[in-house]
């Protein structure tokens, strides 16, 4: 050790050989623990060896990296190894038994600034999107109740649970999960049945929002930068606001249902995490026989859906200001303008409503 350290440098990979040749496992090994101590500098108050080990060694002009080093100590002190063990944050396993055991739900605010608002859930299990929807606003309790009454009623149930923040958003779907599910004989029946909890911690839906980011949001959010950055948006302007969402959100729900469909049929990959089930989304929501599970889905009548929808829900999610719709449409018609199928056409009708409702 004297010798290499007084000499030239040397590389110390984990597979065990260096530049001279020289066996890491046998130079480690061969070592006396005193002198691995005392060349190495590397005390700790509670065990002989520490993982500063690789600064150390630099010190001595020895280049070992830090997985290399934790190597070595689970063979020079497997006791202080596991003594550190004990207190090591271990990371949380997710467990969902089945479909519908558990949705998630939340907002995303990328396209705030722009006046579109989105909001999604995804089933626990599966991870199947149950719906991804833009509008208005995704902080309206009577809007996200709608959003979530349309599921119960397309699948013919609720879920076991559902998972959200202590937004406001969240509290006529809090209470209409409560009310179907008050006379359940499960451990999370009635209050139970709503679980808050922060936004970040919604693992699994926010998860999912950084797909959705990556996959087409990113997209959006430079579109509609380029139109503020030649003067054609301002977010100031209720005008451009309103007009904005009107001429786009019909165009983005469309692509967002696209994106939504293509992932509820893909083939998620086996990971490390055996409680969630490789397949694909739509099968494993509505065929969980197939991986030995069972639905958890449970069912509601339909006047207690009547009833919630009645007090809970907004009759309807206008992409824009009814007023400006108004307008829109007869500055339309006079000017022979057709709604849009693309971003482009998108466009250019904004700049043609603009135009025409300013002057």
């Amino acid at each position: 050790m004297k010798q290499f350290a007084g000499t030239k440098r040397l590389t110390l990979s984990q597979d065990g050989d260096n530049d001279e040749g020289i066996s890491l496992w046998l130079l480690f090994l061969l070592l006396p623990i005193t002198e691995f101590e005392h060349y190495a500098c590397i005390h700790s108050s509670d065990t002989r060896i520490s993982s500063d080990a690789p600064k150390a060694l630099n010190g001595l002009c020895l280049v070992v990296s830090r997985e290399t080093v934790r190597h070595a100590l689970k063979v020079l002190d497997p006791d202080g190894v596991e003594r550190r063990s004990r207190h090591k944050l271990k990371r949380r396993t997710y467990s969902a038994k089945g479909p519908s055991y558990i949705w998630h739900l939340d907002g995303y605010d990328k396209l705030k600034p722009f006046g579109l608002c989105i909001h999604g859930a995804i089933d626990g299990y599966s991870r199947r999107i149950l719906w991804l929807e833009v509008g208005t606003s995704n902080n309206n309790p009577r809007i996200v109740a709608r959003y979530f009454l349309d599921c119960a009623k397309q699948l013919d149930g609720v879920p076991r649970t559902v998972r959200g923040d202590r937004g406001t958003e969240n509290v006529n779907v809090a209470a209409m999960q409560t009310f179907f599910r008050r006379n359940g004989t499960d451990s999370m029946a009635g209050e139970k049945s709503f679980l808050y909890g922060r936004s970040v911690s919604n693992q699994r839906i926010e998860a999912w929002w950084s797909f959705l980011r990556k996959n087409d949001t990113d997209w959006w959010i430079n579109f509609f930068k380029d139109l503020r950055d030649v003067g054609l948006y301002c977010d100031d302007d209720p005008l451009h606001v309103e007009c904005l969402r009107f001429c786009f959100i019909p165009l983005l729900q469309e692509e967002l249902n696209r994106v939504a469909q293509h992932w509820n049929l893909h083939q998620i990959r086996p990971s490390l995490n055996q409680e969630s089930p490789p397949g694909r989304p739509d099968v494993l929501y509505f065929l969980p026989e197939l991986q030995g599970a069972s639905s958890y889905l449970h069912s509601v009548d339909d006047e207690e859906m009547s009833v919630a929808e009645e007090l809970c829900c907004d009759d309807r999610n206008l992409p824009a200001d009814e007023t400006f719709i108004e307008l829109a449409q007869m500055v339309m018609d006079d000017n022979n303008l057709q709604m849009p199928i693309t971003p482009e056409e998108a466009s250019t009708l904004y700049s043609e409503l603009l135009y025409h409702i300013e002057t």
